[in-house]
């Protein structure tokens, strides 16, 4: 197995705080609303919309975004429009792992739209939980960003607001898929929000703890059969099973169905190569990072330097490891370098094994002066309880200059 191909799995899949947010009953029963005038349930809206949802998750975002703003003229005071050109600002800032700010202020407006004309609705409807469906997301996904930004004030108060709205919601999972989203994001990550975020425990201590296995059986129930949020939920899904549960086995046929459903999506694409990797099906991983790597070039949305990071690498280790052509090898090894570099990404993962292969080959060559160059890196960067720190500082020691 390759080196340092298991330490990869968290690089660029680091989980966030769920977009929307609680636990949920058996609520089976049909509530008692008029849903007259519900887009979120209206067929002829979903079937319109279909292609306009391939195109999102495919990155073809003019596209997508043109049929949004055909909705938009149609229902101009209605939060589904805004959500949805939301999303597909979102979705432009995922694959730089939520690190590019270019898109900040055009997605927060995006949403603080949706939540203008989704609170419209429901203070004419306390039993709009289509609005709340939206009010709730909304929410979510603002507090999503403004945890990564780390603006807590901003981010506690939209959670607060987004577990209000799907706590009323939770009524209406027996209309639609669609509302169970929210309560097995909320139900499988409340534990995890509150470790990894101490800043927002105070918004969950008037919630249901969450239950895990719930939480992963409503996602899948989610992945199966919903229209808007089931791609959300594959993606959810596919990054617990390999992360958090550490099914890559049970994770890869949903990464196979996202990047073969969508070739288009960098994020998908380098997450299936990825598994492709760690579970030794190197053909495919090859055929996928060559086809990264081309896109990148061609300068397609959503194909940057995190994804060139990941493809380089992985032809780097088989250029090394299965066909031998050591000069190809460190070719892309140093490739993945810049790349690492590029995206400010230098404290562990490909970038440090890409310089200790580079440092491998030095040393047989030898080039002392090489190989010590990317044993420093190694030294510097990896931890200091692996493998690689303790081969780079050996080295180092006795091939001093």
């Amino acid at each position: 197995m390759a080196t340092g191909a298991q330490a990869q799995k968290k690089d660029s899949t680091r989980i966030p705080p769920p977009i929307r947010t609680i636990e949920v009953e058996n609520v089976d029963v049909l509530p008692t609303a008029d849903t007259k005038g519900w887009l979120l349930l209206d067929k002829d809206i979903q079937t319109e919309l279909d292609g306009a949802v391939q195109n999102l998750y495919n990155f073809k975002y003019d596209k997508a975004e043109k049929q949004f703003r055909s909705l938009r003229r149609r229902y101009p005071e209605h939060p589904m429009p805004y959500f949805l050109l939301g999303l597909s600002t979102w979705w432009k800032i995922v694959p730089t792992n939520v690190q590019t700010k270019q898109y900040d202020k055009l997605f927060f407006a995006y949403m603080d739209t949706a939540i203008t004309y989704g609170e419209k609705l429901y203070k004419a409807d306390k039993k709009n939980y289509e609005a709340c469906f939206f009010l709730s997301a909304a929410y979510g996904f603002d507090a999503r960003l403004n945890a990564e930004r780390a603006n807590w004030r901003k981010a506690t108060v939209s959670s607060r607001r987004a577990l209000e709205y799907l706590e009323k919601s939770k009524e209406a999972n027996g209309l639609s898929p669609e509302f169970l989203f929210g309560q097995a994001l909320f139900n499988y990550y409340a534990v995890w929000i509150s470790e990894e975020y101490p800043l927002l425990r105070p918004v969950l201590l008037f919630f249901p703890k969450g239950n895990r296995e719930l939480g992963l059986q409503q996602l899948k129930n989610v992945a199966d059969n919903g229209f808007y949020t089931g791609t959300e939920a594959k993606f959810f899904l596919m990054r617990i099973l390999n992360n958090e549960e550490n099914k890559p086995a049970a994770s890869m046929p949903v990464a196979r169905f996202l990047a073969s459903n969508y070739p288009d999506n960098g994020y998908f694409q380098r997450f299936y190569s990825l598994l492709c990797f760690n579970e030794g099906d190197f053909r495919e991983c090859e055929r996928i990072s060559r086809d990264i790597l081309d896109k990148l070039n061609r300068g397609m949305p959503g194909y940057e330097g995190i994804s060139g990071r990941y493809a380089t690498y992985f032809l780097g280790w088989l250029m090394q490891n299965k066909y031998k052509d050591l000069e190809k090898a460190q070719d892309y090894y140093q490739r993945c370098i810049v790349f690492a570099e590029s995206t400010d990404e230098t404290s562990g993962g490909f970038y440090v094994y890409a310089n200790f292969n580079l440092a491998r080959i030095a040393a047989k060559t030898p080039d002392i002066a090489a190989a010590r160059r990317y044993y420093e890196v190694v030294r510097d960067k990896a931890s200091h309880k692996s493998e690689q720190y303790q081969e780079a500082k050996s080295y180092l020691k006795k091939n001093k200059i």
